[in-house]
């Protein structure tokens, strides 16, 4: 049987081949641990994934819930097209500072805007707007509701990423009265009864232990 040290030992290796040593990246990592930031943040492999996803999908808009540090968020922005805009909501001061500094020191300044409030209060200014792209990784017990705003807030054609969907496992627990658990649940049953879309689920092992990733598209408004 593996364990979770040879998940984080592959991990390394594909991180070391794949991707290359990043000053940004690193200090954004340095600078939100700095700041006593939580170590929540998506693996280097996993921003490569929504690097590499945004890319495919031509991302001109990409929407992003919950900001954190702003690592998932460089890597998003460097793969906006030409001129394209990003939008990140964050519902703490403090991480949103943290977070506009690490974009400004990678000169993403000019094509993010960091928005700071709960999302379910911030989210309606947006209506209106479509994206091309959207990011779920805020606090998982309104994962449903974000994602009634992402597939409000797409075009068909529209990818949807939802980050941490599987937790250990616990998502199996129908009994659990763990609320992110219980917001994962919710957002599953959302996911798999909203005919407007298309929807996968992907478990990950790795330097960020056991979880996984949702995946839909949007194939009618």
């Amino acid at each position: 049987m593996t364990s979770e040290r040879t998940w984080a030992e592959v991990d390394h290796f594909y991180a070391r081949l794949l991707v290359p040593d990043d000053p940004a990246l690193d200090d954004a990592l340095a600078t939100s641990a700095g700041a006593g930031l939580p170590v929540q943040q998506v693996s280097a492999l996993q921003g490569r994934l929504l690097f590499v996803l945004a890319t495919i999908v031509r991302a001109n808009r990409i929407l992003e819930i919950g900001t954190l540090g702003g690592y998932s968020t460089i890597h998003l922005a460097r793969a906006l097209a030409p001129g394209g805009r990003m939008v990140t909501l964050e519902s703490s001061t403090r991480h949103a500072e943290v977070a506009a500094a690490n974009l400004a020191s990678a000169g993403l300044s000019d094509r993010v805007d960091v928005v700071v409030g709960e999302a379910l209060d911030t989210l309606p200014r947006l209506a209106g707007t479509e994206f091309d792209l959207v990011f779920l990784d805020a606090d998982k017990a309104n994962n449903a509701d974000y994602l009634r705003w992402a597939v409000r807030l797409a075009h068909p054609g529209t990818v949807i990423v939802a980050d941490n969907v599987v937790r250990g496992g616990d998502v199996l627990d129908a009994g659990s009265i763990d609320p992110s658990v219980l917001g994962i649940r919710a957002f599953a049953e959302a996911l798999g009864t909203d005919r407007r879309l298309v929807a996968t689920a992907v478990q990950t092992v790795g330097a960020k232990g056991y979880d996984g990733f949702a995946l839909a598209v949007v194939i009618d408004r």
